[in-house]
């Protein structure tokens, strides 16, 4: 069959509205339904020239199999489900880049879906996916309402939850201790010899944990008093500008100030410049996430190191070998942090 005599075959009265049929394509194609099945399914099973025949009744017609059908008696979808609070966030980019490429190496096809910050947002996420039966889900953090806990072990799916770690997975946790690292920050403030802390944060709570225990681990020292502008989310550029304003209100002066994302800490940066302070040596500023920009701004920026992409690669092996049944006997993995130090601190 020519490819003028697959344009002419082309199904004809049908209305718009009307999904394309696995009988349709067959019949342009010349072939049988089972044919077609065996093209989408089996493809190794057919002669070079039949499946050419198919595929180019497929890409004429612009059929697209339906594949839940398949994944209900095979218990594969081919799919692989990954949630975030927020796409546009781009802390959150280089770990799905990470997760995303040796997972459709594997021949998986990857749904996102935003699950926000609450967990109401993230437990009907949930439920929708799931009814798309999944073959493994991708969760970012690991605090869960008790309905989405219930639904994902009920399902039996394959969970790797990422940017946090617990004790007591769902399935498999990939991450590192939010409260290590405001503890970390806070001692190398004090190690720098500061004596007046601030923080500028949103209220997501991952950065909530992070300020507390930088708060806890300043008092332990009998550092203080810590100086707080605390924002509802998501992070912005005018938002550190607005949150440096709104501590020296306070009272803070002649200190560090450690902020939940570098978003926030450019933002504190363009606010001390515009208000003629010297960084490090009136404000000195820390951030979180170490974003592709930081080592770019004036000053460079100190901030908190994730291998982000590292943690997107480790979580899809984690995922992969859950799905293919293979032994995963660590079931909680840290990936660490480091703080970076470049010219927004004072040096030692």
């Amino acid at each position: 069959m020519t490819d003028e005599t697959l344009k002419d075959a082309r199904p004809a009265g049908r209305r718009g509205s009307e999904a394309v049929t696995m009988e349709e394509v067959a019949r342009v194609a010349g072939v049988s339904t089972i044919t077609v099945s065996r093209a989408i399914s089996a493809p190794h099973k057919l002669s070079a020239a039949t499946l050419d025949k198919v595929n180019r009744a497929i890409e004429r017609t612009g059929y697209v199999p339906n594949l839940v059908a398949g994944a209900l008696a095979s218990s594969r979808s081919r799919l692989v489900a990954a949630a975030v609070p927020l796409i546009s966030n781009p802390v959150y980019a280089e770990t799905i880049h990470g997760f995303i490429a040796p997972v459709k190496e594997a021949g998986y096809q990857v749904l996102f879906g935003e699950s926000g910050y609450t967990e109401s947002e993230e437990e009907a996420l949930i439920a929708a996916v799931l009814s798309r039966r999944p073959d493994g889900i991708l969760l970012t953090g690991v605090r869960h309402s008790a309905r989405c806990r219930r639904m994902l072990l009920s399902a039996a799916v394959p969970v790797v939850e990422i940017w946090d770690l617990t004790q007591t997975p769902v399935d498999v946790v990939v991450g590192f201790s939010h409260e290590a690292v405001g503890e970390t920050v806070a001692a190398f403030a004090a190690e720098h010899g500061y004596r007046a802390f601030g923080v500028v944060s949103v209220d997501d709570e991952r950065a909530m944990v992070r300020k507390a225990s930088f708060a806890r681990a300043l008092a332990r020292r009998g550092l203080g008093p810590l100086h707080d502008a605390t924002f509802p989310g998501p992070a912005s550029l005018q938002l550190g500008r607005d949150g440096l304003s709104a501590l020296i209100r306070d009272g803070f002066a002649d200190g560090v100030v450690f902020c939940s994302s570098d978003v926030l800490a450019q933002g504190v940066l363009t606010e001390a410049l515009a208000r003629g302070l010297t960084i490090p040596g009136q404000v000195s500023v820390i951030g979180f996430g170490d974003q592709s920009f930081a080592r770019a701004t004036f000053p460079a920026l100190t901030t908190v190191h994730i291998d982000r992409a590292s943690m997107g690669r480790c979580a899809a092996r984690k995922l992969l070998d859950r799905i293919r049944g293979a032994a995963v006997p660590d079931r909680v993995v840290d990936v660490g942090f480091a703080i970076v130090e470049r010219e927004s601190t004072r040096r030692r």
